[in-house]
């Protein structure tokens, strides 16, 4: 168990596809408390094995310091709404920079826990927002290309400025 180093923007490795997780053993709960490590020590909402360089589809989220964590391995979202509503969305492999996207409203995803016993959960609001994001993630979809090529040339421009700034 130990906080790791993230992968950090514009590391290629975060846009690759995170293979499925086909053990339920020793190793998976190793990576996952590595995750939930790095979550905490970086003040993370949300974080998937692929932020600390494991190409896995491991997903752990706390939406507040105080709430419990939940874990979802090879996560899925089987359905979401047709409402969509805007979220600020950032990155803990981008500091710095945060923009509103849309996502569905709600959504319902199925999931894996670390004994392998499946399950299925509706969500909405913020936390729909925090899964779809981590999923995308997941499958190599970085957060900022959801955003207008516009936006996104915008943020990166944000960022190359904040990174030249930054020691």
């Amino acid at each position: 168990m130990t906080a790791r180093d993230l992968i950090l923007f514009p590391d290629p490795r975060l846009k690759i596809v995170a293979r499925p997780v086909e053990a339920w053993d020793e190793r998976l709960r190793a990576v996952t408390d590595d995750v939930l490590d790095t979550l905490r020590a970086v003040s993370a909402i949300g974080l998937t094995a692929p932020h600390i360089g494991e190409p896995v589809r491991i997903v752990v989220i706390r939406l507040q310091p105080d709430m419990p964590h939940i874990v979802y391995v090879n996560p899925v979202i089987v359905e979401a709404s047709d409402e969509r509503a805007p979220q600020m969305e950032g990155s803990v492999s981008m500091p710095g920079i945060t923009e509103s996207i849309e996502r569905a409203e709600r959504i319902r995803v199925r999931y894996r826990d670390l004994d392998g016993i499946e399950h299925e959960e509706a969500a909405e609001g913020f936390a729909a927002a925090c899964l779809q994001h981590e999923i995308d993630q997941l499958d190599g979809i970085f957060w900022i290309e959801r955003l207008t090529r516009l936006r996104r040339e915008r943020a990166l421009k944000r960022f190359a400025k904040l990174k030249r700034v930054t020691p």
